[in-house]
């Protein structure tokens, strides 16, 4: 009820109003039953953009410091996470993994979408980077359906370290379900759960049309941060898991329809 609350009377009308998402294949997110969505991840907005396209509740994963900040502001964004579905997870030690893979296996259990960034955190400069294999593991121990999703310019709205999104256009481009029963039982080798990885990461870099950076988003964060000598690092030359570059474009809107003209 909360959920709804915020979704269609609190935070999605005005989120509707600043960033006019606009869609694609939005029909391919199933009507029941739980399935994951793998997309890139661009901005903070993007948990927030995604569900509003949607007529199913999505269910993220965030930090568990949003939920025990103290007084007024800190009861607030507890609130505020909660209502747009977000799960705490602790990502301190070294069962952060195990947590985030027993929260999404609930949900998905239960029936529900659960979202998540296979990119581990967001991109530092706008293209996509190496997906990490706890999405292939969710999806093999769930058998869940992994429907993979582009979110366009919310890195625009929201560069790195800025807090408010300036309004702008947003697009979400969602495509076909990924079907991966054909490796169910095969969840603890490490070679097919990163094909599945670079299945999932392909379908993405399709829809999306970014240039593909075949390390990890943390990693190339780390480099960036080492201080004014660093490099930005070079794109690759093939798409994830060594497959051609596919010929695709970032997205653009739709054209809109012109105003009437006054005579």
């Amino acid at each position: 009820m909360f959920y709804w609350f915020m979704k269609q009377v609190m935070v999605g009308p005005l989120l509707r109003l600043l960033y006019r998402p606009w869609t694609r294949g939005v029909d391919n997110v199933p009507d029941e039953g739980g399935a994951i969505l793998a997309s890139n991840h661009l901005a903070v907005i993007d948990s927030f953009i995604l569900p509003l396209v949607l007529n199913r509740k999505v269910q993220f994963l965030g930090k568990s410091d949003y939920f025990t900040g103290k007084g007024v502001k800190g009861r607030l964004t507890a609130g505020f996470m909660r209502g747009v579905g977000t799960i705490p997870v602790d990502r301190a030690g070294g069962k952060a993994s195990e947590a985030a893979l027993n929260t999404g296996l609930r949900v998905l259990g239960d029936g529900e979408l659960f979202g998540i960034y296979p990119e581990g955190t967001r991109s530092p400069d706008g293209r996509l980077y190496r997906g990490k294999t706890g999405v292939a593991r969710l999806a093999l121990e769930s058998g869940a359906p992994v429907v993979p999703v582009a979110m366009i310019g919310t890195n625009i709205a929201q560069p790195i370290g800025k807090v408010i999104p300036k309004p702008m256009r947003i697009g979400i481009v969602i495509g076909e379900p990924l079907d991966f029963s054909r490796y169910k039982g095969m969840e603890n080798d490490r070679f097919i759960l990163r094909a599945v990885a670079d299945e999932i990461m392909y379908a993405i870099m399709s829809l999306s049309g970014q240039e593909y950076v075949d390390i990890y988003a943390a990693t190339a964060k780390a480099r960036l941060a080492a201080g004014p000598a660093a490099t930005t690092p070079p794109a690759s030359p093939v798409a994830p898991g060594g497959r051609p570059v596919p010929d695709v474009q970032v997205p653009e809107p739709p054209q809109e329809d012109p105003a009437p003209s006054v005579d």
